[in-house]
C-alpha cells in the first residue's frame, strides 16, 4: 500500500489535501469538525474523505461521544512510510 500513497498523495484534488492537512494539524475530528475548521461544504468534504481513505492515509473510528458521527484521523504508518511525500498545500 505504501506504493498507491506516494502515487495518491500528489494526484488528490487541493481540497482533499486540505482536509489532509487539517487533520495533520488538529490530529482526530469529526466530519463536522473538518468542515469548520477547512471552511469547505460538508459534501466537499464527505469527497475529500472517501479519497483519502482510497489511498489508505485516513482512518475512520466511531465516535464514542456521539455514535451517530465519525471520528477520522490520519493513518500513522503512512505518514511514518511516506513522511517525505506529504502533500504540500502551500506549494499547490
Amino acid at each position: 500500500m505504501a506504493g498507491t500513497d506516494e502515487e495518491g498523495l500528489d494526484d488528490l484534488p487541493p481540497s482533499a489535501k486540505l482536509v489532509f492537512k487539517v487533520l495533520e494539524y488538529n490530529g482526530s475530528l469529526t466530519q463536522k469538525g473538518i468542515v469548520e475548521e477547512s471552511m469547505l461544504s460538508a459534501r466537499t468534504v464527505r469527497y475529500a474523505l472517501e479519497r483519502l481513505e482510497d489511498i489508505g492515509v485516513v482512518d475512520e473510528d466511531v465516535y464514542f461521544a456521539d455514535a451517530r458521527q465519525n471520528l477520522y484521523q490520519l493513518d500513522e504508518s503512512a505518514l511514518a512510510e511516506g513522511d517525505a511525500d506529504a502533500p504540500c498545500v502551500e506549494c499547490d
